[in-house]
């Protein structure tokens, strides 16, 4: 993979932001109060990594709760929060992005609005301005290819040319089904050196930068 035809996509929420855990714990709050109560596993297996709407439709057909416009309100409400008071980049990833050679991108199941407040909580927003792709542009979300398939397309690469840094088995799948080179980061606190299977795995940006010096400079 060559200097000239690279692009790196990150997710955002595990990968370069800490966020995971911020939001196991805003929907274990408040689906306790509507009697649901949901484990550790259970959100790494059902919401990490998915959009809005699938949580909508895992919730009602696992506790047969409606994820009404209020409930989502209080979790946006929660969600915002606990991101003001203790939302963090990965570490080192500002190192990382400071130092890339080669074109990036964000490609996330979040909403955009979430996106942005999260990349202005954490500083990050200096990188990403017109380089940030979100759920609502594509018809299917993760583990469907189309995210990254349209971030490629607008970046004008192809999908070959493109490396996917994912945190959740929705977004490794979706870099696989795209034809794109996974690596798993499991550096986020929900997944700290967490063993995984059938792709690359780094728990820290200084091994990327090992892996990939042809990407980054000195």
């Amino acid at each position: 993979m060559t200097i000239e035809s690279s692009l790196v996509i990150f997710d955002c929420d595990g990968v370069l932001i800490d966020s995971e855990v911020l939001s196991m714990q805003s929907w274990q709050h408040l689906l306790e109060t509507y009697e649901v109560s949901i484990s550790a596993e259970y959100f790494i297996s059902n919401f990490l990594g998915k959009s809005m709407q699938h949580v909508e439709q895992q919730v009602q057909h696992d506790f047969g709760l409606t994820v009404t416009a209020q409930i989502k309100d209080e979790f946006h409400i929660l969600l915002k929060e606990a991101f003001a008071k203790h939302l963090m980049p990965t570490p080192e990833i500002t190192n990382l992005l400071s130092r890339l050679k080669v074109p990036y991108c964000l490609a996330t199941s979040s909403s955009p609005e979430r996106t942005e407040y999260a990349l202005s909580c954490t500083g990050l927003s200096q990188f990403f301005t017109d380089n940030i792709f979100t759920r609502s542009l594509v018809k299917n979300g993760k583990p469907a290819p189309d995210l990254f398939l349209y971030a490629a397309e607008k970046m004008g690469v192809t999908p070959k040319q493109c490396i996917v840094i994912e945190d959740s088995p929705a977004g490794i799948d979706a870099g696989i089904a795209a034809n794109m080179q996974v690596i798993h980061y499991t550096g986020g606190s929900h997944l700290k050196d967490m063993p995984t299977k059938h792709t690359t795995t780094f728990s820290h940006w200084d091994s990327f930068i090992q892996a990939y010096p042809m990407l980054v400079s000195d």
